[in-house]
């Protein structure tokens, strides 16, 4: 017997051993017994008094889980679930003109063209992943794991080799997360304020394709927390000047000083991953060589 090991050895049981050796007990076991081990008492744990604990459990898991990954830089995609990869466009515009319907087809139509963003969402993760990889200094692909440009982002990293992280959330409808995730770093959340803020924790830029609510509120309450203090600032690249323009009028907001001079400085429109991607190169010194 190796007595060093005793060095390192544990001096309690895990939580998990413990779990494991639990013996039944009949009179205790039935419906209404508090007998069970709190941290193993589900009716427990969901109790409206323990929702300060369930928060810190969906900060904490995903924290440990990519640490242990080393997942440390990231690049943040967010963008609309509704916009689908150009052949799955393709079909609806067809169905629509066999069916003669005319808003059918017009809105198949600009589902077509609004389809290019996830081809430049795939395109941009793919150059994340490959550039910084041949650097040695990996940067993670993290999007909300769902459809759309969420997929594409970690469609792109897939298509390079490399890992990526999706960040789902439980909602009405059922939401499942897109098949291209690293499934040690697919997570699920029943807060957004922790979604969010895991989106912001290791994040080096944000890249913003055109979106909803959810992009909107993404988008916003990260430059808020730039423009505060509250965040250290990075880039935010606003894919696609045209929709971006059009849906936000930030000249209102410095002409009627609802915003400071220099806030309207805090992003950066792109119309192309490949500007996107020379853009943080340029930001981040990536193009570089690297020293040996």
């Amino acid at each position: 017997m190796n007595r060093r090991l005793d060095l390192t050895a544990r001096n309690f049981p895990s939580a998990k051993d413990e779990c494991e050796a639990l013996t039944p007990h009949p009179n205790y076991d039935g419906p209404g017994s508090a007998y069970e081990l709190a941290f193993k008492d589900e009716a427990f744990l969901l109790r409206d008094d323990m929702r300060p604990v369930r928060m810190q459990l969906e900060l904490l898991k995903p924290e440990l889980q990519l640490t242990e990954q080393g997942v440390r830089s990231t690049v943040v995609i967010f963008g609309s679930a509704r916009i689908p990869p150009r052949d799955a466009a393709e079909q609806r515009v067809a169905a629509a003109e066999a069916g003669g319907e005319p808003d059918a087809i017009r809105r198949a139509r600009m589902q077509l063209d609004m389809s290019r963003y996830y081809e430049e969402a795939r395109n941009l993760a793919k150059l994340i992943t490959e550039g910084s990889a041949a650097r040695g200094e990996p940067i993670y692909v993290v999007t909300g794991g769902g459809p759309g440009i969420m997929e594409a982002g970690n469609r792109g990293a897939f298509d390079a080799g490399g890992k990526s992280v999706g960040l789902n959330i439980v909602l009405p409808h059922e939401q499942r997360p897109n098949p291209y995730i690293t499934p040690e770093l697919c997570f699920r959340f029943h807060y957004f304020a922790l979604r969010k803020m895991h989106f912001l924790m290791r994040s080096v830029a944000l890249v913003c394709f055109p979106g909803g609510f959810g992009t909107l509120d993404e988008l916003f309450e990260s430059m808020t927390l730039m423009q505060t203090g509250k965040s250290r600032r990075r880039p935010i690249l606003l894919f696609g000047r045209e929709f971006w323009s059009r849906l936000i009028n930030f000249d209102l907001l410095l002409e009627t000083g609802m915003i400071s001079p220099g806030d309207e400085r805090m992003f950066h429109y792109v119309e192309t991953a490949e500007e996107a991607w020379a853009l943080l190169e340029t930001e981040y010194e990536l193009a570089t060589t690297p020293t040996l």
